[in-house]
């Protein structure tokens, strides 16, 4: 990767507690080895506790942002990582489901992996929209009006917007190569 996102800024998205670390450093990795910024957008200010497989403890990240005082018109993007509990915790923030919808309504891409598109889901922005996740959310995908495929990464630029999903953490390198792309 080079220069693909020199100047632009890519917000992650996460609560303050329950994100898969390695959904949340390889991509940041990828935003910075593109030349981008990226800043953690939590529900409250402080750190972020990470977590690997949903129960180890992993590291603490600095938050940048705090989702209801930041707007989808600061960045060119935004991930949507996963983790079992970190969407299921922002789903039940109203702040951060308005911060996932403001990205749909500027017409702005989302990349989300493993259980982000549960924030997706909801703020009821699938319908029409073909996706990939963990294979546990395709009820809730379909349910939402989306449509759902099990693939390594799928680009979705149906409804005037463009939605990067992936799997699981297997396919991070499929993910971020297209994250950057749609970031771009």
């Amino acid at each position: 990767m080079g220069n693909e996102l020199a100047g632009k800024k890519i917000a992650f998205l996460v609560a303050p507690s329950g994100v898969e670390q390695v959904e949340l450093t390889r991509p940041w990795q990828a935003v910075l080895d593109a030349g981008g910024t990226p800043e953690l957008v939590s529900t409250k200010p402080g750190e972020a506790q990470a977590f690997h497989h949903d129960v180890e403890p992993g590291d603490t990240f600095p938050v940048d942002k705090v989702a209801g005082e930041v707007s989808s018109e600061d960045y060119a993007g935004l991930v949507l990582p996963g983790g079992t509990t970190n969407p299921d915790k922002l789903r039940t923030v109203p702040e951060a489901v308005d911060f996932v919808k403001s990205f749909v309504t500027a017409r702005r891409p989302i990349a989300a992996i493993c259980h982000g598109p549960w924030s997706l889901v909801e703020a009821a922005v699938l319908p029409g929209k073909t996706l990939t996740s963990w294979p546990s959310l395709q009820t809730d995908i379909r349910n939402a009006g989306g449509i759902w495929v099990d693939e390594e990464s799928f680009t979705c630029t149906e409804k005037g917007w463009t939605l990067v999903t992936s799997r699981k953490p297997d396919d991070l390198d499929a993910f971020s190569t297209a994250m950057v792309k749609a970031f771009s």
